[in-house]
């Protein structure tokens, strides 16, 4: 087996719709209004395959005007589908885009839908001594399954990568071969291509007939031993069977040729890739794309339930072909980004040293309408953190960074000289997330009064659908990258540092970026509440929430804990008296919490039900 070459087809419009209505009640929309959950989805589980698998060789097939042969044996054939969302279908091209961009090959052909394609393909290659993935969710596709052709479903909704083998399709279908499959479809219809199938004949039914009469053609050859309203609905649609069947059949013989070389997985055109990422906003995606392809990718993988087939292909050698990912000479793909950063942006931020020049800069701060701050703390707790320093900026590209004292008592001399500003009611203060900044000053009993802006509340009601972090912000709506903080304190973990290590010449850069990028925002924010009239609302209901969220949380909530603990102990041994009750009704003890252990308890040695219907679980 490990001589073979491996390739993975992968099902277009499947793994698309799949992607799409993962993300249905949580679309992904970027700044531009831009639905772009197909797209997101769809390239996730092309790189899951890619990461774990390191195919020799790939291929991406996409159903092209529907089935024509189909349609002319059927008219109804999927005619019961609503049509496409429209998000997928402007999703479509970007798709095929990225596709193109990473050299991988799309595959479609007029009047032909994807199965066939794969069918067809998948069996060429086959002959060719490949070993073949068809990766879809898509049942059907169970047919083709053979010695060296395999289904690999996507994981989901937390369940592993499944591959099926000839094993898994003879016990989830109960044939003895895989073609029997057709059959099977052919008999019990198919609702969502619109199939007609055998009235009256289900999936159970179905089973039954395929051990009893081995196939359509043996069920139709043979309805003198079938009785009753079966027999007369077997007999009257012989013919919408047979019709079904071929329905249900992929065909092998599309107008497609395998040739190995047109399928090899090469080295993809970075820079065009990272082009569409960046106009489609998918940071993370573009970060595993550079690690995926350069060798370095630390993602978690995805795993793969434990089947004889998935061991069987997981003897194959991965990246066997001419082309291995993490070849040393293979290259690697360098990080193209027009955003702009610290480096190349011309700016001005100081730091604020004790004597004259703090005189001045309160003096100074005093006079301002609109004044951007930004706390540097050492924690991201405000109940437990402790400033650091204070940022602010008036003017794009300006800024000032006033460090605070280790030492508190300190600090409390140096926040009672910036109180006049945090406590004025007239200067409007912005920030971004200012709850926590609120909280923080609150340790140092100052509160924070006059107009107040919080762009990460502001973004909320522009674009709820979009995350709302800073960096998101900035790359999103000024086409700028902030410095990340790791860069500072390290990485998240038990060795991570506070900003309190910081030099300070790197704390200015970096907590003045922050008050300046976020004075940026709003200025552009506050257009876009005006143009989408939600400005009554944010200044009416969500600042002013802001504030009482803030003193709530602050408060706390007061627990009587003698009460609890009373309660506590009343709720332990009401639970005691009611597991010797179950014990004593099951006549042994045994795990309650294991559903395996309570079901042979109640269905097997108490026997509830008659005929307890079963579950993987």
């Amino acid at each position: 087996m490990a001589d073979k070459k491996r390739l993975f087809l992968l099902d277009a419009y499947a793994l698309i719709f799949r992607g799409y209505y993962a993300f249905i009640k949580n679309p992904r929309i970027n700044s531009k209004g831009f639905n772009t959950s197909a797209i997101m989805g769809f390239t996730n589980s092309l790189f899951d395959v890619i990461r774990r698998e390191k195919p020799d060789h790939l291929a991406v097939c996409f159903d092209k005007d529907g089935s024509e042969a189909r349609t002319e044996m059927f008219s109804d054939y999927k005619a019961n589908r609503d049509e496409t969302p429209e998000p997928i279908q402007l999703s479509i091209p970007i798709i095929q885009d990225i596709l193109r961009a990473m050299h991988i090959p799309v595959i479609e052909c007029a009047g032909m839908e994807a199965d066939d394609i794969i069918g067809t393909l998948a069996k060429q290659a086959e002959k060719q001594n490949y070993q073949v993935f068809m990766v879809t969710p898509d049942k059907d596709f169970a047919q083709l399954v053979s010695e060296n052709i395999f289904m690999y479903r996507p994981a989901r909704m937390g369940n592993g990568i499944e591959i099926w083998g000839i094993p898994e399709v003879q016990k989830k279908f109960e044939v003895e071969r895989p073609e029997q499959v057709i059959d099977f479809l052919g008999m019990m219809g198919d609702s969502v291509d619109n199939i007609p199938g055998l009235p009256g004949v289900g999936e159970k039914t179905a089973k039954k007939f395929l051990k009893q009469f081995g196939s359509m053609e043996g069920l139709l050859e043979n309805t003198d031993q079938l009785k009753g309203k079966m027999k007369e609905k077997v007999i009257e649609n012989a013919e919408l069977g047979r019709l079904s069947k071929k329905l249900a059949r992929i065909f092998t013989d599309c107008d497609v040729q395998f040739h190995e070389e047109d399928f090899e997985l090469s080295m993809p055109d970075g820079q065009k890739v990272q082009e569409i990422f960046d106009e489609l906003e998918f940071r993370r995606l573009k970060d595993q794309f550079i690690k995926l392809f350069s060798g370095e990718d630390d993602q978690p993988q995805t795993q793969v339930t434990n089947s004889p087939s998935a061991k069987k292909a997981a003897a194959t050698v991965a990246g066997a072909g001419q082309f291995s990912l993490f070849d040393s000479d293979g290259g690697q793909i360098e990080r193209t980004d027009s955003r702009k950063s610290l480096a190349d942006t011309p700016h001005v931020y100081q730091s604020i040293e004790t004597g004259l020049a703090k005189k001045l800069f309160l003096e100074k701060l005093m006079l301002q309408e609109s004044v951007c701050f930004d706390t540097e703390t050492t924690s991201i707790n405000p109940l437990e953190a402790e400033l650091v320093g204070i940022a602010f900026s008036w003017d794009s590209g300006k800024g000032f960074y006033l460090p605070f004292p280790e030492d508190q008592k300190e600090a409390q001399k140096l926040i009672e000289e910036l109180r006049p500003f945090f406590e004025n009611k007239t200067i409007e203060k912005i920030g971004q997330n200012l709850k926590y900044d609120i909280k923080v000053l609150d340790k140092y009993k100052v509160k924070l009064k006059g107009p107040l802006f919080d762009t990460m509340i502001a973004h909320y009601l522009i674009n709820p659908d979009m995350r709302h972090n800073m960096d998101v912000l900035a790359e999103t709506y000024l086409n700028y990258s902030p410095q990340p903080i790791t860069e500072l304190i390290g990485k998240k973990g038990k060795n991570q540092g506070t900003m309190r290590d910081v030099e300070l010449s790197k704390q200015t850069e970096y907590a003045v970026e922050d008050a300046d990028i976020t004075f940026q925002l709003k200025n552009f924010f506050g257009k876009e509440l005006e143009e989408a009239e939600t400005k009554s609302l944010f200044e009416d209901i969500e600042i002013p929430l802001v504030r009482v969220l803030a003193d709530m949380e602050l408060e706390g909530i007061k627990l009587d804990e003698v009460y609890l603990k009373s309660l506590s102990e009343a709720l332990s041994s009401d639970i005691q008296q009611l597991e010797k009750n179950i014990y004593q009704h099951a006549g042994e003890e045994f795990l309650i919490s294991s559903p395996k252990q309570l079901g042979i308890i109640l269905f097997e040695k108490m026997a509830l039900v008659n005929k307890p219907k079963k579950t993987k679980t």
